[in-house]
């Protein structure tokens, strides 16, 4: 009888993508992978240490797996075993911590399953993580995969661990990503969301640029088979016109950017060592705009950095108030070791920075609003997936619009063309008596 082994994956959708590809290998090795839940011999838990508190998550989960299956192998892979491998070893429970080279060999390391007093350790310098390697998830119930293009960054923005955490910037070859997206479109997957650490940076192999990401753009709308290609994340300095302007006219690429801004005050983003300033920024979001309205443009920001000042905040707030986009993605800072903020002065108290964070939650709410509004009275064509909550299963417009309709499982992974009549009260969305799909 093949051991049982259970994920759980805390972060990005990068880290979902490399979880699928340790899975095939756990499969490959003669594993079955099970539900969390389903007491497995072992556990691999695939870490994110973005902020602090997916740090605590990896503990929390830790704890809850023991009370599942108190005698399984507990492994723990990703940014925060790269970065803290020891700090994770004493967490009571854990056998064996993996860094990021090599958390791809994790069936070699633990083909002997017998728990030791003291966690075992593997973690090499970051520098050791300089190969490219392929991981490809799916999503949505199976109509959407994420596939990851590029690992790394070559940034060093003064906040991040991601460089410290997954090494250099580097990325699969244009040939192998349209194998890997022929695959998936023979998988009968209807979307392909591409991922990495710094997407827009793709091209990079053996600390040389070869390829730039409009090529792998270019040659990925080829591709027959994907009804929808969407890019996941991309720095505004790396999004150009050429870009833009390819996705405007693509039949592949929708309609949907999501461009991390982090602060509207050039000030902070100086001290964040971004390599833009906010006119650039809002030149990106005109450019979109302009040539596809309907675009729906997510938008990362920090509340709280040190040295941010009231009057900081209200520009950051007063420019995003004016942005046209779509929603925001609202992250408070937290101090992260070994990374030059961590040293500055201008801390912001932790009251002030919940008080900021609340005020762009409110903003992102209206934002989002204002955008699902705008969409009312279109027909648009919306992907169904096998996400069921409370009778209802959900799906997404190419722009990125979320609607809900009672379960049907003939519509699972079909694309539908629906009508956006009503946005309901409670935010739900539901079928009406006309076969209407209601925007959520």
């Amino acid at each position: 009888m093949n051991k049982k082994v259970a994920f759980y994956t805390l972060g990005c959708k990068l880290n979902y993508s490399e979880t699928s590809s340790i899975g095939r290998l756990f499969v490959k090795g003669g594993f079955d992978i099970v539900e969390f839940t389903d007491s497995p011999d072992v556990f691999v838990i695939n870490t994110c240490s973005v902020t602090e508190n997916a740090d605590k998550k990896c503990k929390k989960v830790v704890s809850e797996a023991l009370k599942i299956s108190p005698n399984a192998y507990v492994t723990i892979v990703g940014c925060y075993a790269q970065l803290k491998p020891q700090e994770i070893a004493d967490i009571p429970g854990v056998d064996m911590v993996l860094g990021a080279a090599e958390k791809f060999q994790i069936v070699d390391f633990i083909s002997d399953l017998t728990k030791n007093p003291k966690a075992l350790v593997y973690n090499q310098p970051v520098s050791e993580a300089n190969q490219f390697i392929p991981s490809w998830s799916f999503g949505g119930g199976r109509t959407r995969t994420f596939l990851k293009v590029q690992d790394g960054c070559d940034y060093s923005c003064t906040f991040c661990t991601i460089p410290l955490a997954r090494g250099s910037s580097r990325s699969d070859t244009i040939n192998h990503v349209i194998e890997q997206a022929h695959e998936v479109a023979a998988s009968g997957v209807k979307e392909i969301v591409l991922t990495g650490v710094n997407l827009g940076d793709f091209g990079i192999r053996d600390g040389i640029r070869k390829d730039k990401f409009i090529d792998l753009v270019k040659e990925l709308d080829a591709v027959e088979g994907i009804n929808r290609i969407r890019i996941s994340s991309i720095e505004p300095n790396l999004l150009t016109d050429e870009i833009i302007e390819f996705v405007a006219g693509s039949k592949r690429f929708v309609p949907h950017f999501h461009i991390p801004l982090q602060s509207g005050s050039d000030k902070i983003l100086g001290l964040m060592r971004r390599r833009y300033k906010r006119e650039l920024y809002s030149s990106r979001v005109d450019k979109i705009k302009q040539l596809m309205p309907d675009c729906c443009i997510g938008v990362d920001v920090i509340v709280g950095f040190p040295g941010e000042t009231r009057d900081d905040f209200i520009d950051t707030y007063n420019f995003l108030n004016d942005l046209n986009v779509s929603y925001l993605h609202v992250f408070t800072y937290s101090e992260r070791e070994n990374t030059p903020a961590f040293d500055m002065k201008g801390a912001v108290p932790g009251s002030t920075r919940a008080e900021r964070s609340k005020m762009l939650h409110i903003l992102s709410e209206k934002k989002r609003r204002a955008f699902y509004e705008s969409q009312l009275n279109k027909t648009e064509e919306v992907l169904f997936e096998r996400d069921i909550k409370d009778g209802f299963m959900h799906g997404f417009t190419r722009n990125y619009v979320k609607v809900k309709t009672k379960f049907d499982p003939v519509l699972v992974n079909e694309l539908k063309i629906i009508h956006l009549t009503k946005i309901s009260s409670d935010g739900d969305v539901e079928i009406t008596e006309s076969d209407e799909i209601l925007v959520h």
